[in-house]
């Protein structure tokens, strides 16, 4: 939660990694493949004839930090929450929920951050990355319940 913080009190600028990209993948690899993907986000077009090929790759890169961040948050607070109380299926919906109302806080510091736009859309992004952690804490206990219910 604290590297969350930290990250959304920084402006797009100093997270930017476009200028790296441009380093690194300076022949544009896979441009060609690429090149026709096309879609809306936050009412914004994502494709590499919008953004330029660097700031595409970085968007999805950006979007996949979302997923991640919130996978490990979720599957986190399961099964810390997990360890003690030992319920589930609650356990699953109060980590989850707690994720998807931090990641609705951090889009409200984001908002409060110069420089930088709140997205619903990334909330629900991180939400989905919680609530997959989540599933699959789900599907290991109940895996491991029916193993043992076999022996």
């Amino acid at each position: 939660m604290a590297v969350l913080f930290y990250s959304s009190s920084q402006t797009y600028e100093q997270q930017s990694q476009v200028g790296l990209l441009d380093k690194l993948l300076g022949n544009q690899p896979f441009k060609e493949q690429l090149k026709g993907i096309s879609f809306s986000y936050a009412a914004s077009e994502v494709s590499i004839q919008a953004k330029g090929y660097a700031k595409f790759v970085e968007f999805f890169i950006r979007k996949g930090a979302h997923f991640g961040t919130y996978f490990l948050l979720g599957g986190s607070w399961f099964i810390g929450l997990n360890m003690k109380l030992k319920q589930p299926l609650l356990i699953a919906v109060v980590a989850w929920l707690s994720a998807t109302g931090y990641a609705g806080l951090d889009e409200y510091h984001q908002m409060l951050t110069g420089g930088r736009t709140p997205l619903f859309q990334d909330v629900m992004l991180d939400s989905i990355g919680a609530l997959t952690a989540v599933a699959i804490c789900l599907l290991v206990i109940g895996v491991k319940k029916l193993r043992k219910n076999k022996r």
